[in-house]
C-alpha cells in the first residue's frame, strides 16, 4: 500500500447540521436531512449560497429496505435544492457516513472541488424490530454467518467473551461505558436517549407508581443494571443497556478547501488525516479482541496527519455496543491491549478525564441512524474544538481530535484526524 502523504490541499469543515436523533414515525429520512441542512446553513458564520456546493456525498446503509426507497442521493440533493450537482450514495454498512466523509475529503484535498456537502441519513424505525435485525444482518456474511444464527448483538457478544477470556474483563466493566455515555448524552439536546441511567431508573419507578404497581426497589444504578427485567440479557454478556438503539436521524457537514475557508468562517476545523481499511468477516479472523481494520485506518490517518495517538485530546468512537468502545480505545492507540476497560473504570475516558471519549453520548446514548453516525461524530468534534458543545464541553484546549467509524463487525473502518489552528 502506498505510504500516506499530506493532503495537497487543506480541507476544512466550516458548517455542520444535525437533526434530532430518535424515532419519528411522521418523518422520512429526507425530512430529517432537510432539517440537518437547514441547521448547517445557520452555522456557517459568514453565511453562504448553497449554489457554491459542487457535489453531495451521502452515507446511507439501506434506505431500500428500511424505507423502500433506492437512489437516495439525488433525492436528497433535490430536497435541499442542490440539483443538478452530482450526488453519490456511499454504502459501507454502519461506516457509510464515515466513508462518505472520506470521499468528500479526498475530493477537496485533490483540488478537484472546492466546496462539497457530506451527509448521512437513515430512517430505521419504520420497520418492526425483527425486520430491522434482518436488514442490519445483511451487513454480515450472509453465506456463512447469518445462517448459523448470528445477529449483531451475537457478533459483539462473541467479541466481548473473547476479550473477557483473554484479559479478565467483567460485565460490570461494560456497564461503566454505558453509564458514562448516558451521562454525556443527557447533556446533548440532539440525543435519542438524553437521560442518565439514574434518571432513567427514577422514571421507571415513577411510571410503576403512576400505574398503581409496586415501586421497584433498586438501590442504585448498579442494582438497576443487574435487574434482568429492567436490563434484560440480549446476548451474554451484553444486556439491553450495552446496545445502541434503533434510530432515525440525519447529519451533514460542509467541507471547503483551506484556501477558501476564511470566506465562510474565521474559525474552521481542519481534517488533516483520513484512513480507511478493510478486514474479513468475523468468522474468518484469528483474533476477536481487536479490529485490524481500525488499527490500519488509524495508522494511515496518524501518519498522514503527522501525529501520534498520544497527541489526540478527544475522540468520538463507534460504540454500537459497549465492548466496541473499549476495543476502539485500544485500537486507536490510546491504551495498551487489554487495558481499555480499566481506563474506562478509572474515569480516563470521561469528559473530565485524560482522554474524553464520546462526549456526544456516543451511538449508545445519542443514537445510531447507521448512515448518519459517522457524520454525526464529525459534528461533535467540530463543536468541541470550537468551544460550542455547551454543557458537555470538555475543559481546556482541544487542538487535535479523532473520529472512528466502523462498518459491521469491523470489516470496514474509517478514521479521521481533526485540527484546530
Amino acid at each position: 500500500m502506498r505510504k500516506p502523504q499530506p493532503f495537497p490541499h487543506a480541507v476544512a469543515i466550516v458548517g455542520v447540521g444535525m437533526s434530532k436523533f430518535g424515532a419519528f414515525p411522521d418523518k422520512s429520512s429526507r425530512d430529517l436531512f432537510v432539517e440537518a441542512f437547514r441547521e448547517l446553513r445557520a452555522t456557517v458564520d459568514k453565511g453562504f449560497d448553497p449554489a457554491v456546493i459542487e457535489s453531495l456525498y451521502l452515507g446511507n446503509f439501506s434506505s431500500d429496505l428500511f424505507e423502500g426507497q433506492g437512489h437516495m442521493a439525488p433525492i436528497m440533493a433535490d430536497a435541499v435544492g442542490l440539483c443538478p450537482v452530482p450526488a453519490m450514495r456511499l454504502e459501507d454498512a454502519c461506516a457509510s457516513g464515515g466513508v462518505a466523509l472520506r470521499q468528500g475529503v479526498l475530493a477537496v484535498a485533490s483540488g478537484m472541488q472546492d466546496v462539497v456537502l457530506v451527509g448521512g441519513a437513515e430512517r430505521m424505525t419504520k420497520l418492526p424490530t425483527a425486520q430491522v435485525t434482518d436488514t442490519l444482518g445483511a451487513a454480515a456474511d450472509t453465506l456463512f454467518e447469518i445462517p448459523a444464527g448470528f445477529t449483531f448483538p451475537g457478533f459483539y457478544a462473541a467479541i466481548a467473551t473473547a476479550y473477557m477470556h483473554r484479559y479478565g474483563m467483567t460485565p460490570e466493566h461494560l456497564m461503566n461505558v454505558a453509564i458514562k455515555n448516558h451521562e454525556n448524552g443527557a447533556l446533548n439536546p440532539k440525543a435519542q436517549f438524553g437521560v442518565t441511567i439514574p434518571d432513567w431508573m427514577q422514571g421507571r419507578i415513577a411510571a410503576a407508581v403512576k400505574k398503581g404497581k409496586p415501586a421497584p426497589t433498586w438501590r442504585d444504578q448498579w442494582d438497576f443494571l443487574h435487574d434482568n427485567a429492567a436490563n434484560p440479557m440480549v446476548a451474554w454478556p451484553l444486556r439491553l443497556f450495552d446496545c445502541s438503539p434503533v434510530t432515525d436521524g440525519a447529519a451533514c457537514v460542509l467541507l471547503v478547501s483551506g484556501e477558501r475557508a476564511r470566506e465562510f468562517t474565521d474559525n474552521p476545523v481542519y481534517i488533516i488525516g483520513a484512513g480507511q481499511a478493510s478486514d474479513a468477516a468475523l468468522h474468518d479472523r484469528a483474533d476477536l479482541t481487536t479490529l485490524s481494520a481500525a488499527r490500519g485506518a488509524a495508522a494511515q490517518a496518524y501518519e498522514q496527519a503527522g501525529v501520534r495517538a498520544s497527541d489526540i485530546r478527544i475522540a468520538e468512537v463507534h460504540d454500537c455496543f459497549t465492548i466496541a468502545e473499549i476495543i476502539a480505545s485500544e485500537d486507536l492507540g490510546f491504551f495498551a491491549p487489554g487495558t481499555g476497560y480499566r481506563a474506562a473504570e478509572d474515569g480516563m475516558t470521561a469528559r473530565d478525564g485524560a482522554r474524553p471519549i464520546n462526549t456526544s453520548g456516543g451511538l449508545k446514548s445519542k443514537g445510531h441512524p447507521v448512515g448518519a453516525s459517522g457524520v454525526g461524530q464529525a459534528i461533535e468534534v467540530f463543536k468541541q474544538m470550537r468551544g460550542e458543545a455547551g454543557a458537555r464541553q470538555v475543559a481546556g484546549d482541544v487542538p487535535l481530535a479523532v473520529t472512528h467509524n466502523v462498518g459491521a463487525t469491523g470489516s470496514t473502518c474509517v478514521v479521521h484526524v481533526y485540527e484546530r489552528r
